[in-house]
């Protein structure tokens, strides 16, 4: 036991060591008002998405983001897996411009609703190096395909294309080992 632990930290000190894994993710909060039979409700949502990646050379990187997503009201939450590649096109001292090709997963469940979110594409991106170690990062757009499907009233939604809207844009930091 002791061999396999000490062989586990000896791998992620060898890997930080060479400035090739990052770590960061995003997060948001924001309001809404709904109106329903004449009457505003006020919900609160928010987001937090932690991310992990390893550059395997300059251009190239995998990684995986996880998040949750909750509501004040309503208990609707949302689970979420995003494994991707990304290639890195362009390199300066100060902005990296990327493209991120992965698939996603998400479950949203409440009392009343149970769905599943599939999506496959590609989602660019900008990287503004604000030093060695940290890095600002935005994502906007979507080109792919995504799916929604309710589990209760077993309805499927497929929808294909181009998304390049504001209701697309992330924003997150990272931290490079």
């Amino acid at each position: 036991m002791k061999k396999v632990l000490f062989t586990l930290v000896a791998m992620v000190m060898a890997i930080s060591a060479s400035a090739q894994v990052y770590v960061g993710g995003s997060a948001g909060i924001y309001s809404k008002t709904t109106t329903a039979g004449g009457e505003d409700v006020n919900t609160t949502e928010y987001k937090l998405v932690p991310e992990i990646g390893y550059n395997i050379d300059k251009d190239w990187a995998v990684g995986i983001a996880f998040g949750w997503t909750g509501e004040t009201k309503g208990n609707v939450k949302t689970l979420e897996v995003n494994p991707y590649v990304r290639y890195t096109f362009i390199h300066t001292k100060y902005i990296n411009t990327f493209v991120d090709g992965g698939v996603g997963y998400g479950h949203v469940y409440n009392n009343e609703n149970d769905k599943d979110l599939w999506s496959l594409g590609f989602r660019p991106g900008i990287s503004v190096n604000l030093n060695e170690k940290l890095s600002f990062v935005a994502h906007v757009g979507f080109l792919g395909w995504e799916q929604t499907k309710d589990n209760n009233s077993h309805s499927k939604v497929s929808k294909w294309g181009v998304e390049a809207d504001g209701n697309d844009l992330t924003f997150g930091l990272y931290y490079n080992f």
